[in-house]
């Protein structure tokens, strides 16, 4: 008798990933699925804490803090050309990094609307 965890992605979701997954070798499709899983897995440990935390605490909002905190969204295109022009011009950027910060810039500049 076999006992699942609560954090072992369903049969369907495995074989989803796997269908929808373009591969060469099979190491590249079992490398793809573990790290599926291993989010999957993550993310369903962090609804059941946030769940918890609902329901153990007086102020609902801290599990949209740990959410927040432990699955961030990323920078928009436009945050990071804040941050980059910031960094260039009040932050001593490192030779390496005066590249990527003038591509960021440029990216989020070229993303703009040509209105005259």
């Amino acid at each position: 008798m076999t006992q699942e965890h609560p954090i072992t992605p369903p049969l369907e979701l495995i074989r989803e990933w796997a269908l929808n997954h373009d591969y060469t070798y099979a190491n590249e499709l079992w490398d793809y699925i573990a790290t599926q899983a291993a989010g999957w897995g993550a993310d369903q440990e962090l609804e059941a804490c946030c769940e918890w935390l609902r329901h153990g605490l007086p102020y609902e909002s801290h599990a949209d803090y740990l959410r927040d905190a432990r699955r961030p969204k990323p920078q928009s295109l436009k945050e990071q050309a804040y941050d980059a022009l910031d960094t260039y011009i009040y932050g001593e950027p490192n030779p390496k990094d005066k590249e990527h910060t003038y591509n960021i810039i440029r990216r989020a500049l070229e993303a703009l609307p040509d209105k005259q």
